[in-house]
């Protein structure tokens, strides 16, 4: 089986979407363009207020918001992702301007959207993925508005509650979700949970029988639309980026669950401890859970990569809790898997990442992310599968708690269950 990425995360499953999220890249000219942009007189096509870009990909519209402010005297914007706990605004504060051509670099992603002027009010161009191994540019468009979806044509339906849902790839390779929306009016928020994590903030509307949910966080672009058939269930398509595509169906089940997500991964016989030497994201140092350090301490290790927005929110989670408990005896290593084969890029991938969610504890470069790395850097595991996985323990160094994936913000209680599980976790291992 090949590795597949789905929501930011990494799992085993079919090639169908491994196309449409890795395989995602623009070419090297692209990247050097980019990056050599500097700042000229040239004005900005961003005007401030409310914009709703629009990736044009397999035939379908992928809508999503955006905001132009100003501050400190410089050009920012915030993409912003509604969903059933509210709102994620993720700050673009890498915008540069040469010629008729702004580029604005997207969070902590190795992407881009680069735009024009084109109509008045509107803006061109083309969102570009810097980092996979082939070209990767979706055509986006953008206009001056705060609408996501123009007004329901029809009588809104019912979409409100939890789906027992399944996904199913262009091979025939099914994958479990289960789907919580929430609905007021015409306008319908959720998102869809599954083993190895979330697809995070979903916004969308219903229109007669029919109900769009979008996202876009920079890395990915998603759009899932489904018909309510005749008994009530659901049927739709998934559409991810720039060419991957499965069908979905769902059926409303108030007691619709996963599989426990700590039973997922373990340890292979014989094997009570992990056993690794990484490089950390400095030149000269390296990091070993073997360290003086962690000798003595409660230790998570977060198996992540900086390209992964569910890692994104597991570390928006560990970042503050680690400063307001480290001095506890807890101490916490992030194993960062990049798309880059180069280690010192690959570095430079994981520092900024550090430095825009102000990150305090150590991070390593442990591999690629994919399937082969991620089990040579890890062999005492029986399997990796899902970025991040979250592994504990206790103050003899021993694997107490394997956890895969994570259930992040936009997931509402489920948010909230996991990190108060969390927390119950550590007090137990430092009451030992």
């Amino acid at each position: 089986m090949t590795f597949r990425f789905v929501s930011g995360r990494l799992l085993l499953g079919s090639a169908a979407l491994l196309a449409s999220v890795l395989t995602a890249c623009n070419s090297g000219s692209d990247k050097t363009a980019a990056d050599s942009v500097e700042k000229t007189s040239a004005a900005s096509p961003l005007k401030t207020g409310p914009w709703r870009g629009a990736l044009k990909t397999q035939g379908q519209e992928i809508p999503f918001l955006f905001e132009v402010a100003e501050e400190g005297g410089k050009q920012v914007a915030y993409l912003i992702n509604k969903g059933i706990n509210g709102e994620e605004r993720l700050k673009l504060d890498e915008i540069s301007t040469a010629g008729d051509s702004t580029t604005i670099k997207l969070h902590v992603f190795d992407a881009a959207l680069v735009v024009r002027p084109a109509n008045e009010g509107k803006l061109a161009g083309t969102w570009v993925k810097y980092d996979a191994p082939e070209p990767y540019r979706v055509p986006f468009e953008a206009t001056q508005s705060n609408q996501l979806f123009g007004a329901a044509q029809g009588q809104a339906q019912n979409f409100a509650g939890t789906w027992a849902t399944t996904f199913k790839d262009d091979e025939g390779n099914t994958t479990p979700a289960v789907g919580i929306f929430k609905q007021n009016g015409s306008e319908v928020t959720g998102t869809f949970l599954t083993t190895t994590g979330d697809y995070r903030y979903l916004a969308g509307q219903a229109d007669g029988n029919t109900v769009r949910m979008t996202t876009f966080d920079g890395n990915h672009g998603w759009l899932f639309t489904a018909q309510k058939q005749a008994d009530g269930t659901l049927k739709g398509d998934f559409y991810s980026g720039k060419s991957g595509h499965e069908t979905w169906t769902a059926k409303l089940d108030p007691n619709a669950k996963l599989p426990d997500a700590n039973a997922l991964t373990g340890m292979k016989p014989g094997q009570k401890r992990l056993d690794f030497k990484f490089p950390n994201i400095y030149e000269g140092g390296s990091i070993s859970p073997t360290d003086p350090k962690y000798k003595g301490k409660v230790v998570v290790v977060q198996v992540l990569g900086s390209w992964c927005p569910n890692c994104m929110d597991e570390t928006n989670f560990l970042a503050p809790w680690y400063e307001k408990n480290k001095q506890r005896g807890v101490e916490i290593i992030g194993l960062g898997f990049e798309r880059s084969p180069d280690q010192k890029a690959a570095a430079q991938k994981l520092l900024k990442m550090k430095e825009r969610l102000n990150v305090g504890y150590d991070l390593a470069v442990a591999g690629m992310a994919n399937k082969d790395s991620a089990s040579k850097a890890l062999p005492q595991l029986s399997k990796v599968l899902a970025f991040p996985t979250t592994i504990f323990l206790d103050k003899k160094g021993e694997v107490r708690k394997i956890h895969t994936g994570f259930s992040g913000p936009g997931t509402g209680e489920y948010y909230q269950k996991q990190t108060e599980e969390f927390n119950k976790t550590i007090d137990q291992l430092l009451a030992e």
